[in-house]
């Protein structure tokens, strides 16, 4: 039973006192005044009466009536129900209250100053029971008795109120006295009848009504619930979820139960309660335990920034002040919405639940929505009244609650039954059962003090049980079917409902409310009310001294509590199964795991070796780890199992595999089986001495976990006191039970809690001694188990080695997710990712200091454990004392252990394979033992099909040249395979260490990922015998090598020297001319210069970082220029002495001179006389590099240009880079030029328009007239120019000078105003064009739609309004004039220029690709293509990544300004090109321009001469921007011309036959500038080359000719072997010039990127090959020959080179006859003249039979439209003999489609030119039975005596021969007999066979006369013979 009421307050408005201007509440009476003794009075009422503050109001307010909840210091609630009226305030009250207002008037001038205030008070009830609707009628009662002036007086009611006791829940007594019990108050008339009332009549008799009355002739029910544990929410949930939605109520149950703080906005303080109390109803069965604040009172609003948890309602009127807390969810009742701030995050309930619970609550809230679409939708579907849709609501939650919780009884550990029960729950043991490991919200769930709570009170095993009971451990079963389907879960939701409902109302039909309300005419007048009277408190205090005394005297009323075993409900596995998220292995890998295991125990090493890799495998799956447990266990004796040294390697090794995926939690118990049987094998080291596995597997994260610890020892506890109880049962029980469970299978074995329950039930009928008795064996179980536990932790926690395990710590090996994150040592470092730090300061310590650590964590285990479970002081003492120990003598056996383990032999690795070396390549460090580990490249891992090539285990070995592994797969079904990766040092872009757990050996290994720009990736970890120390200086020796002092230090160098490492900065110089030529040129330039800046050291070149530094660099390279050099200029040969004509000589050798001469552009004769009508000249001005150090020696200038204007010129352009004539178009003799930009102070001046007021010194203009001189000296050379007739501007002409092949292609070629709109960019950019943002001054549009690019067709022709984005809005685009010069600049740098009207030249602005977006575009490329590890995440994947790079992107702007270009040249304009410093993107475009337009350029010597010229003497950049020493290391590699030759590969794409020179020989140059093999690709400019000497030497070194210095002269000399390099469909057009399409969509990823050849690293030098073949010939000469060879080879993407397993069919043709010839002893032609004297025969045949049909086919070709030009080469290779079908040629390809009837019969056959008739001696159809197991076919044979063969055919018209039988091998020709399959209805003679020395051919003829004609004449032609 329990007070409806405990106090009774009155509380007023308090006038004396009132703090800072606020008025403030106080209590005038409360009843009772002593507290009682159970339940305190709570403070601060008054604040709670009026939360918003006390003040007076002008008019009187209606009453009102809320419910406010405090929580005590014992976190008990109490109910403060207050009821506030308004009382008027007399006069001399108004005074106090003006005096008092007083002093504030002058700030306040609006204070009230009304005749009358009305002043709050608050009649407050305080309960601990919850029954809001009594409390409210209760409450209005007392009211209205004092307004209405009821003759009851107050202090009675207010009694009967105080002393109304009623039942907690549904006692089962029945109650016979009134509950209300008046009969000893003193009789006063006025309660003379109340007592007749409240004679209980029968039916009230029942359990849970109560009829209470308070004497003033009011009546009322109370329904207490049945049961106390379920929550009463009466409609306040239905509410709730009105207000706010499914969806918000859903959001703040998850934060609720995740412990978020939650804060409710209304204005009615009522519904902040019901909304708080909804909340709390939803999350049954857990219990809020934090912060409950229904209603806060403004003054204590700072509460809402405490750190906890909470759930607070607010009055809407402080909105405002809780706009700034960040970290709380505001829940708006009124406006229905709920506000998280960001850094919140709520983990909701997982899938499928949160979608079944939504479903759920909206078919009971809104059960309309189902039906709503159907056309006849049911008559009722009104939702259920609110309270019954409350309890509906409530039903949904309490389903989702026993889903979420299913099973939860299986897994809680009972440690101690007596006195107490206590219990623990096994959070990782549930987790991983449900398989919700990872989980967000039912791990913070678990976790939380809720559940924590929902354990220590539903944990116990015998107790008294509710709802929710029953529901988890009786419907689990019922839930899991019908969860599917919505219709059966709300049946299930409505029953639960209706149980809800009727405990909350167990009588709903009961309502005998009668309770009156103030009448209304007492409501309306306002004057005649009296204020509350103050109450007599003597008369109160009776009341309820009489009700306490009679419940002293009446006997104590004892509910007996039906307490009950709990039941479990069905275990967790069954339930887990059916999801199938347990990762099912199959029965063939449980198989392998216990074959494994059956043969390391018989001995059968080898058997095991092999399943060996396979059952690692299938320990990924968890029932395969499940599986080895058990069958380990089988091999336990007596808790002992001593094996050899394999068997324990092999275990061990299993063991670690099975562990090492085991998350630190052991969810799935792994770890725990694994536990006791680490502790059971060992083996024998030495005398006395055993090693445990347990010393092999301790570095694993789950044995430094405490949860795991407590988890395990809490099982074994519940064992041992389980065993405990089975024992003491007496014994013929035991056994009857046994007999049981024998004869019935069903019958299970007891559970922990079932005999707990029964303990705990038997517990009060034991007498004291045996209750004592039992208390102390369990206390004593548990202690032993504590010693064992300290003894196991010893074990796994300390090191084998300590040194070791420091070493690895110190590499930072980990954070312990643990409990206890405080106290992490490094004993417990197992194998973790990230440092930590350590209080111990662990690094310097002995290892005494591992043993204090450890000692320190099993002190804490144990303090817990035991502190839990109720161990005595005395023992927790014993066992801090014996705890350091037993450390100490584990650490001593430890250590004979760790000796004796050293003296093993060491395990069989596998043996080192020596890499093969070039010429010249030696070893810098011999191998190191490692392990290659895989990346993010799945094809070698056997991910994409083969059995995986990584992890492999082998060397590393560091050469001069190259850092290379090779190895042998760990896996042993490709043991026998060489796995081998390397890569040139010179490439290698970053280092980064790693640390690596091998899956094998479980030791964490350092590690490095070396990271190269030839796109490959080493993740390597050095084995255990590689010292640290050795590691190291192998890191120091890769930097040395990778980036030397100077280039000279760089492998090109030092090739053929001596290895060292130390490179002095000056060699002796081999070549003593060289030295004298580099002298002599140095000399030269001294004497020119006037200042001496020849020495490396002070040339600083412009970079892009330092570019904004101009003036500086002005400054640094400003040349004074005397007047000798002027006249020297003049005549060459007066100043130039003997010794530098030699240079000069050279100079003109260079691939520069050669080009010029080619294309025309001025000659240098002996006696240099120019010839005065060449339009150009070459200029020697820079013969000493004084103009321009980055330029070649002779440039070629307008032939009237004067060699001083140079010296001028130049400086406008930065690096001195000024134009200078590259090419020059053959037909139109447009020219191109290349420079760098304008600097910056040259722009304005360049394009100053001239009517402008010049402030410029004289000399910079007359620097500005020069440079337009110089422009225009260029203009006037162009023949074009002469005759110049006004044709319209650049956008609006077509080509008029196509040819006929570009006419043909007009329909795909875009006119060029569109190009150039693309190039500029446009509104409607496309992505991927240049310019980002609007066009920079428009070049007006081709009015015609382009097919090019259908977006940027817009008619732009004819708009002259000026340029919307700014551009110059001149004459010069609107002048209907071509420009004769398009100069082609960085938009960044034209800027604020102004063109001439007049001016013959055109400024296009662009954007250009700044050099540091190439460097990070190839850094994300590389990620892309070679990842360093696999991830699943979608935005990581492939083409994402590539996407990112923006790589592509790059290659379409290059190759669309270098369109643009080669559109211009065509049209008759010349086009200088003038971007940044004129090195990098220039080049790429200028390279571009002259392959796309110039034939020449796509063969190898034009090839070679384009890169020589525009690469090498242009000054390419090439050792800075391959980072290639020490000093450019900084600015990091930067693949310019990498990016050149993927464009040139994109073009080679679009037109194979174009092209001389195949893919491959772009992979191998590609390769080979980053590999520095060769010299070609080494210094920054001719300069530098000139400076050490490399520029003109010797073809070769005579004293090493192997060794190769420019990789030009190994082309030459390897393509002269073999036909690596040449494109077989090479068939060129005559001047064809080609136009690529450069959309992203149209370009494709090099496969250089992304291929790997394992089985023998990079093919890309040669020599390796070769070498490698040499010897693999020999280990074959070696191996056994007796056994059959076979034919069939398995070629791997990844591991085998492609090319040479599966070489094209011309080269294999080509090959086979090099070895024919070999055979015959023939000197072998080279494969170049075979090929061209077939490709002339195939010609001449082709040209000599069908010339009607090739003109036809052209005229075909020469209309298709989008066609790329290919060739089909079809060919046949025969076993005998082989013909070549190839379409050669210009006549041959020049459609893709073949043209029919077209007879091709040229066969290598060829000096054989005698007629048809001699050659077919004999001819006719025969029967010819094919190979094994093949039909018989009709075959044309022709016997052909010149030849002396017979050959066979398809049909007579056939020209190929199918087939050739020799007739000198021809043995016998003999009659034969019909077989299987030969042709029926043919006479039996008719069959004859053919035995020669290879085969028998049977054959059959039409008939038997025929076979003997064929017989005789093959003997007459023996026998001629």
């Amino acid at each position: 039973m329990a007070r409806l009421a405990d106090y009774f307050v009155v509380v007023g408005y308090d006038l004396d006192n009132r703090v800072e201007g606020e008025g403030q509440g106080r209590i005038l009476q409360r009843f009772p005044e002593k507290d009682w003794e159970d339940s305190p009075f709570p403070q601060g009422i008054e604040l709670f009466c009026q939360p918003s503050g006390w003040q007076l109001v002008p008019e009187r307010q209606p009453a009102s009536f809320f419910v406010a909840v405090l929580t005590d210091i014992n976190s008990e609630r109490h109910y403060c129900a207050c009821f506030t009226f308004w009382e008027g305030l007399d006069s001399p009250q108004l005074k106090k209250v003006d005096a008092g207002d007083a002093d504030e008037a002058d700030e306040e001038p609006a204070v009230v100053q009304h005749s009358k205030l009305f002043a709050p008070k608050s009649l407050v009830v305080v309960s601990r029971l919850d029954y809001t609707e009594a409390f409210r009628n209760c409450l209005g009662l007392i009211y209205t008795v004092h307004v209405d002036g009821l003759s009851t007086p107050l202090e009675t009611v207010i009694g009967n109120l105080l002393t109304c006791v009623i039942p907690v829940a549904g006692g089962s007594q029945i109650d016979e006295s009134p509950v209300c019990s008046l009969d000893k108050v003193p009789q006063s008339p006025a309660c003379d009848w109340l007592l007749a009332c409240l004679q209980p009549g029968p039916e009230e008799r029942e359990n849970s009504l109560r009829t209470i009355t308070l004497g003033a002739g009011d009546r009322q029910v109370i329904q207490t619930p049945i049961n106390d544990a379920l929550p009463v929410s009466g409609s306040s949930v239905a509410q709730l979820f009105r207000q706010l939605g499914i969806v918000n109520v859903l959001y703040l149950f998850c934060a609720a139960l995740t412990e978020h703080k939650i804060l409710f906005l209304s204005s009615s303080y009522q519904r902040l309660t019901d909304a708080c109390r909804g909340l709390l109803a939803i999350m049954f069965p857990l219990k809020y335990s934090f912060t409950y604040v229904p209603i806060l009172p403004g003054k204590l609003l700072e509460v809402l920034s405490t750190p906890t948890p909470f759930i607070i309602g607010v009055n809407s009127f402080f909105r405002s002040e809780t706009q700034e807390l960040l970290d709380v969810i505001i829940a708006d009742l009124d406006g229905g919405t709920v506000t998280i701030p960001e850094c919140v995050h709520i983990s909701l309930l997982p899938e499928p639940l949160l979608q079944q619970t939504q479903t759920a609550l909206s078919m009971v809230l809104d059960p309309e929505l189902e039906f709503s679409d159907q056309a006849f939708p049911p008559q009722s579907m009104n939702p259920s009244a609110l309270k019954i849709q409350d309890k509906e609501i409530r039903a949904v939650f309490l389903w989702l609650f026993a889903r979420l919780f299913q099973g939860y009884r299986w897994c809680l550990h009972i440690i101690r039954i007596h006195p107490e029960p206590v219990i623990r729950f096994h959070k990782a043991a549930f987790l991983g059962q449900r398989s919700l490991t990872e989980d967000d919200f039912l791990m913070k769930v678990l976790d939380g003090m809720a559940f924590a709570g929902f354990v220590s009170e539903r944990g116990p095993p015998y107790r008294a049980t509710d709802l929710f009971d029953d529901l988890v451990a009786n419907h689990v079963e019922r839930i899991r079917q019908e969860e599917a389907c919505p219709h059966k879960v709300m049946n299930h939701v409505k029953e639960l409902a209706e149980q809800l409902f009727k405990n909350e109302n167990p009588y709903p039909a009961v309502a005998m409310h009668k309770v009156q309300r103030p009448s209304e005419t007492s409501q309306s007048t306002d004057q005649s009310r009296t204020p509350f009277p103050v109450l007599d408190d003597v008369a109160v205090q009776l009341f309820i001294d009489h009700a306490v005394a009679k419940l002293k005297s009446s006997p104590p009323v004892v509910k007996a509590e039906l307490k009950s075993m709990v039941p479990s409900g069905p275990p967790l596995g069954d339930i887990v199964d059916r999801n199938g998220n347990v990762m099912a292995n199959s029965a063939r890998r449980l198989e392998v795991v216990r074959n494994c295991i059956t043969y390391i125990f018989d001995n059968k090493m080898l058997e095991a070796k092999k399943l060996m890799p396979a059952v690692l495998r299938a320990l990924k799956g968890r029932t395969a780890r499940v599986c080895l447990t058990q069958e380990l266990n089988q091999h336990v004796l007596q808790n002992r199992a001593v094996l050899d040294d394999q068997q324990f390697d092999y275990i061990v090794r299993m063991m670690n595999c099975t562990l090492q995926d085991c998350s630190h939690m052991d969810e799935h118990g792994i770890a725990a089986t694994l536990l006791p049987l680490v502790t059971a094998f060992c083996r024998k080291l030495g005398a006395g001495i055993t090693q445990f596995a347990y010393s092999c597997v301790q570095e694993h994260m789950v044995w430094t976990t405490m949860q795991f610890w407590e988890a395990m020892f809490y099982s074994d506890v519940q064992n041992h006191i389980k065993a405990l109880y089975m024992e003491t049962d007496d014994g013929n029980q035991v056994s009857n039970s046994q007999d049981q469970q024998d004869g019935s299978s069903n019958r299970r074995e007891i559970s922990a809690l079932e005999l707990a329950a029964e303990q705990n039930r038997l517990w009060p009928t034991l007498s004291k001694e045996m209750q004592m008795e039992r208390v102390q064996k369990e206390e004593s179980t548990v202690f032993s188990q504590a010693i064992h536990y300290a003894n196991r932790m010893s074990y796994l926690l300390l090191p084998l080695d300590t040194s070791k395990n420091r070493l690895l710590r110190s590499s930072g090996l980990g954070d312990v997710e643990s409990v206890s994150n405080s106290y992490v040592t490094n004993s417990i470092a197992g194998s973790m990712a990230e440092s930590y730090d350590t209080e111990s300061g662990f690094e310097d310590a002995e290892s005494s200091d591992v043993a204090n650590s450890v000692v320190r964590f099993i002190n804490r285990f144990v303090d817990k454990v035991c502190n839990e479970s109720g161990v005595t002081n005395e023992h927790l003492k014993a066992l801090h004392t014996m705890i350091p120990d037993i450390v100490q003598m584990h650490i001593e056996t430890l250590d004979a252990v760790h000796r004796e383990s050293k003296r093993l032999p060491p395990i069989q690795k596998p043996k080192l394979l020596r890499p093969t070396l070039l010429p010249g390549e030696e070893l810098v460090m011999d191998g190191m033992r490692v392990h290659l580990i895989p990346d993010g490249r799945d094809e070698a891992t056997g991910q994409m099909g083969g059995p995986p090539l990584l992890p492999a285990e082998g060397a590393i070995f560091l050469t001069t040249y190259r850092l290379i592994f090779k190895g042998t797969p760990s896996d042993a079904l490709v043991g026998e395979q060489i796995v081998t990766r390397s890569f040139p040092i010179a490439s290698l872009t970053k280092e980064k260490r790693i640390s690596v757990t091998l899956t094998m050996d479980q030791f964490v290994q350092e590690g490095l990922q070396l990271r190269s720009c030839t796109f490959q990736l080493m993740k390597i970890a050095f084995d255990e015998e590689v010292a640290s120390d050795l590691a190291e200086s192998f890191r120091k020796h890769l930097h040395k090598l990778r980036f030397p002092q100077h280039v000279q230090g760089t492998f090109a160098f030092t090739v053929g020297q001596s290895g060292k490492l130390v490179l002095e900065p000056k060699t002796k110089d081999k070549n003593q001319s060289l030295k004298t030529l580099s002298k002599n040129l140095v000399k030269n330039a001294k004497r020119t210069i006037s200042r001496q800046y020849v020495g490396r050291k002070k040339e600083v070149p412009a970079t892009w970082e330092n570019r904004s530094n101009f003036q500086s660099e002005l400054d640094e390279d400003e040349i004074s220029v005397s007047e000798e050099v002027d006249q020297s200029a003049l005549t060459l040969s007066s100043t130039i002495r003997s010794s530098d004509r030699q240079t000069m000589s050279n100079v003109v050798e260079r691939a520069c001179c050669r080009d010029y001469q080619r294309l025309g552009l001025g000659t240098l004769s002996n006696s240099l006389t120019r010839s005065k009508n060449e339009p150009f000249r070459i200029s020697t001005a820079n013969r000493m590099y004084t103009v321009c150090r980055s330029y070649p020696g002779l440039l070629i200038i307008p032939q009237n240009i004067p060699d001083s204007t140079i010296h001028r010129i130049c400086r406008c352009y930065r690096q001195n880079r000024f134009p200078v004539v590259c090419w020059r178009h053959s037909r139109t003799k447009a020219v191109l030029l290349r420079s760098a930009g304008l600097h910056a102070k040259g722009v304005v001046s360049f394009f100053k328009s001239p009517n402008a007021p010049t402030t410029v010194p004289s000399q910079a203009d007359s620097t500005s007239l020069e440079q337009e001189k110089y422009l225009q000296a260029i203009i006037s050379s162009m023949p074009s120019y002469s005759e110049s007739t006004g044709r319209n501007t650049l956008s609006g002409f077509t080509s008029t000078h196509m040819n006929t092949s570009e006419s043909s292609d007009k329909l795909r070629q875009p006119k060029i105003g569109d190009l150039m709109k693309q190039v500029l960019g446009n509104k409607e950019d496309v992505p991927g064009t240049f310019s980002r943002g609007g066009k920079w001054g428009s070049i007006r549009g081709s009015g015609r739609l382009s097919a090019y690019n259908p977006d940027i067709g817009t008619r732009l022709a004819g708009k002259e309004s000026p340029q919307p984005n700014g551009g110059p809005n001149d004459p010069l685009f609107l002048r209907q004039q071509k420009a004769y010069l398009y100069i082609i600049g960085d938009k960044a740098q034209l800027k604020g220029g102004k063109q001439d009207s007049f001016q013959q030249w055109e400024v296009i602005p662009i954007e250009v690709c700044d050099v540091r977006q190439v460097k990070n575009s190839f850094k994300k490329l590389m990620k892309a293509c070679v990842p360093s590890s696999q991830t699943t995440e979608p935005n990581m994947s492939f083409l994402r990544l590539l996407e990112d790079s923006e790589w592509m992107t790059l290659l379409h702007r290059v190759l669309q300004v270098s369109v643009l270009v080669v559109e211009l040249l065509d049209t008759g304009s010349s086009v200088m090109v003038s971007l940044e410093d004129g090195w990098d993107v220039t080049t790429q475009v200028v390279s571009l321009v002259q392959l796309l337009s110039d034939p020449y350029y796509r063969t190898f010597d034009g090839f070679r001469l384009l890169v020589e010229k525009e690469w090498l003497s242009f000054g390419h950049r090439f050792s800075h921007r391959g980072a290639q020493t020490l000093g450019s290391q900084s600015s990091g590699f930067t693949p310019v011309f990498l990016q050149f030759l993927d464009c040139v590969h994109q073009i080679h794409l679009q037109f194979p036959m174009e092209f001389e020179f195949s893919q491959y020989y772009l992979k191998f140059l590609a390769y080979h500038y980053m590999s520095n093999r060769f010299r070609t690709f080494l210094l920054d400019s001719d300069y530098d080359r000139i400076e050490l000497g490399v520029l003109y030497e010797e073809k070769s070194d005579r004293r090493n000719p192997q060794v190769c210095k420019s990789v030009w002269d190994y082309i030459d000399r390897l393509n002269k072997k073999a036909p690596v390099f040449y494109n077989y469909m090479y068939s060129p057009e005559d001047e064809e010039v080609l136009r690529p399409y450069t959309f992203i969509s149209n370009l494709k990823v090099w496969d250089f990127y992304l291929e790997e050849t394992l089985s023998d690293g990079p093919p890309y030098d040669w020599e390796l090959r070769s070498r490698q073949e040499s010897l693999a010939e020999e280990t074959a000469e070696k191996a056994d020959t007796g056994a059959p060879k076979s034919q069939r080879h398995i070629v791997w993407p990844c591991y085998d080179n492609l090319s040479k397993v599966m070489p094209d069919a011309i080269t294999k043709l080509l090959q086979d006859l090099q070895n024919l010839e070999a055979e015959l002893g023939q000197t072998s032609e080279k494969w170049k003249d075979t090929w061209d004297k077939i490709k002339t025969t195939q010609r001449t045949e082709t040209k000599l039979e069908s010339k009607p049909s090739f003109s036809s086919s052209l005229l075909m070709s020469s209309n298709l439209s989008h066609q790329r030009r290919s060739q089909g080469v079809c060919l046949q290779d025969s076993r005998v003999g082989s013909s070549i079908k190839l379409g050669l040629d210009c006549e041959a390809s020049a459609t893709s489609t073949p043209v029919a009837g077209r007879p091709s019969t040229s066969t290598l056959y060829s000096q054989f030119q005698s007629t048809e008739s001699e050659n077919r001696s004999f001819e006719g159809i025969l029967y010819k039975r094919g190979a094994l197991l093949k039909p018989w076919k009709p075959r044309w044979f022709v016997l052909d005596k010149t030849k002396h063969e017979l050959r066979y055919y398809d049909s007579r018209q056939d020209k190929d021969c199918k087939g050739v039988i020799e007739l000198s091998d021809v043995e016998s020709v003999t009659v034969g007999t019909p077989t299987m399959g030969a042709p029926k209805n043919v006479e039996e003679k008719a069959f004859f066979d053919l035995k020669t020395s290879k085969r028998m051919y049977n054959l059959c003829a039409q008939e038997s006369s025929n076979a003997q004609l064929w017989m005789d004449s093959i003997q007459s032609s023996l026998s001629d013979a």
